[in-house]
């Protein structure tokens, strides 16, 4: 086949070559294609696949750093127009909206032999998946070309871009249609197919992201009072094999171990402690762990119950469930990067063994001091394979979503509390209405409400892929990502007096920590940069505008 560097002409004209990671399609074509039930059901299931559902990349906002990788286009600010994780969004969005449109347009030919009720289903399934990919491309590229149908190689070159807003509008159209007919729940076997609730949770958060707050929180509310859904009762649990089957997840992307999907071993060592026999480099930053409120429902900066001497205790459970707290076990080793710590006990070996998570004695463990704990799996070490589920929305999103559109809305009531509230009550293992058992939210003013909000979403859902959105959607992208990484200073200039923290953290009402002031006792281990002129948008690919150069550049590429 003929390679052709137009993304979208190859897409579209092309549309017949579906495949499946597991089982190929022998030779499939348009013109042979769609003929029955079972094709069209391989075509749809084709999509069910992590690079057409994935959020944002955690490394592009101010929650995570990669050691070895250092910055990225994002928070480096070197963002151009031939970026690969550009092109790749781009590629993958449209490669998935062709399949769509090739699905649509030839789904009648099984009209004979398929019932209609299970037609109509996977058209459903089909139009959200499409209405899902515009949802992230204009959230992420603004106006962006709107194809309804296969084009031609020769109509591919006229190509221009629509609005957003006439985008979005046609969006919301299809998220109704897919909401008026798939199913509120489906059979076991089929616990993660898309349903009524994930159309629904779709919309909320597309919405939410447009700053269209009435249908944003009309959205939500419908996937509230469907009762369809719950919170996990383990906060920790739920990013771990025993939450794959929550009623808290709306829309996750299954993953197999036999697949090695998700960067396989060199993800899972990146993740995982060095005396477990990773790389500890994929790391939690100071930021996100001086984000966590205390016990008290205050900010470290405000609490008398912080010690920066010990930064885990009295904190909001969430950072213990998220990342590794000092001196306890894990994966077998006692965790401390104290750089007196030379020896720790492993549980493993039932010895004291070399602390190779202490930059003393290894040079490369973590220079943030800190871990991930969310989401690993003790086999890790042994299996070397990440295949948790990938969660992409769950019920905590869509009552965050609601409580945030109220605000915005100067709807203020008890429901919002409520919806934060039942949020932050499941993280201390209590239910909402037993507010002495954590510190729930009251009223307030929705200036101070729309504070706490941003915080609990920030402590909710690291890792999760929300943080970068939100960044740019609450225009404070040119605030956070222009901060320096901040680390632990080099073992040999460690103030052992001042481990592992030299003070209490002062942090504003965006939940900006500020480290100026704690000169040598703390490591800018990166610098980051944000362009606010042009960076809230990204760059249309080059590729797509070398070949057809009526699809316009964003400003500033």
């Amino acid at each position: 086949m003929k390679k052709i560097t137009l993304i979208l002409s190859l897409l579209t004209a092309l549309t017949g070559c579906h495949t499946l990671d597991l089982n190929p399609l022998s030779e499939a074509s348009t013109g042979t294609f769609y003929s029955n039930q079972t094709e069209l059901e391989l075509a749809v299931n084709d999509l069910y696949r992590l690079a057409f559902w994935g959020n944002d990349n955690e490394l592009f906002s101010d929650n995570e750093w990669h050691r070895g990788q250092l910055t990225n286009a994002v928070i480096g600010g070197t963002m151009n127009a031939d970026d690969a994780n550009v092109q790749t969004f781009w590629l993958n969005g449209y490669k998935a909206i062709a399949r769509a449109n090739s699905f649509l347009a030839n789904k009648d030919k099984a009209s004979s032999n398929t019932p209609a009720a299970v037609l109509l289903k996977l058209e459903a399934e089909m139009r959200l998946i499409r209405a899902y990919q515009y949802a992230r491309l204009v959230a992420h590229f603004g106006d962006v070309p709107l194809l309804l149908s296969p084009v031609t190689l020769e109509e591919s070159y006229g190509i221009t871009r629509t609005g957003k807003d006439e985008i979005l509008a046609f969006v919301f159209k299809e998220l109704d249609f897919a909401a008026a007919n798939l199913p509120v729940s489906y059979g076991a076997s089929e616990t993660q197919r898309l349903t009524k609730g994930a159309a629904l949770a779709i919309k909320a958060r597309t919405a939410l992201y447009a700053g269209n707050w009435q249908l944003a929180k009309e959205a939500a509310d419908a996937v509230i009072q469907s009762g369809a859904y719950a919170l996990h009762g383990s906060y920790s649990q739920l990013f771990l094999k025993a939450g794959e089957t929550s009623r808290e997840l709306i829309v996750s992307i299954a993953r197999d171990e036999k697949q090695q999907v998700f960067n396989g071993s060199g993800y899972v060592l990146d993740n995982i402690s060095r005396n477990a026999g990773g790389f500890g480099a994929q790391l939690p930053t100071r930021d996100m762990v001086d984000a966590y409120e205390c016990t008290d429902g205050k900010l470290i900066s405000e609490s008398t119950l912080y010690d920066p001497k010990a930064p885990f205790k009295n904190r909001d459970p969430r950072l213990t469930a998220t990342v590794v707290e000092f001196n306890t076990q894990w994966l077998g080793y006692n965790y401390t990067p104290h750089p007196d710590s030379l020896l720790v006990f492993s549980s493993k070996e039932n010895k004291k063994v070399s602390n190779k998570d202490n930059r003393a004695v290894a040079a490369f463990a973590s220079f943030t001091g800190f871990l991930w704990k969310k989401g690993i799996d003790q086999t890790w070490p042994d299996r070397r394979v990440e295949d948790n589920d990938a969660i992409i929305v769950r019920y905590a999103e869509i009552l965050l979503t609601y409580a945030e559109a109220k605000i915005e809305l100067g709807e203020v009531d008890a429901t919002v509390l409520d919806a934060i509230n039942q949020v932050r009550a499941r993280a201390y293992g209590v239910a909402a209405d037993q507010v002495t058992g954590y510190p729930a939210v009251k009223m307030a003013s929705a200036a101070v409400l729309r504070d706490v909000l941003r915080r609990e979403r920030r402590v909710e859902f690291p890792r999760e892929g929300l943080r970068y959105m939100d960044l740019i959607r609450w225009k404070l992208a040119e605030k956070i990502l222009t901060k320096p990484v901040i680390g632990l200073p080099d073992p040999a200039a460690q103030n052992r007096a001042k481990w592992p923290f030299p003070g209490v953290t002062p942090i504003d009402s965006d939940g900006i920590a500020d480290y100026s002031g704690f000169g040598t006792d703390v490591k800018v281990l990166a610098q980051r940069s944000f362009d606010k002129t042009r960076q809230y948008l990204w760059p249309i690919p080059a590729v797509e505008r070398r070949v057809n150069t009526g699809i316009t550049q964003n400003a500033g590429y």
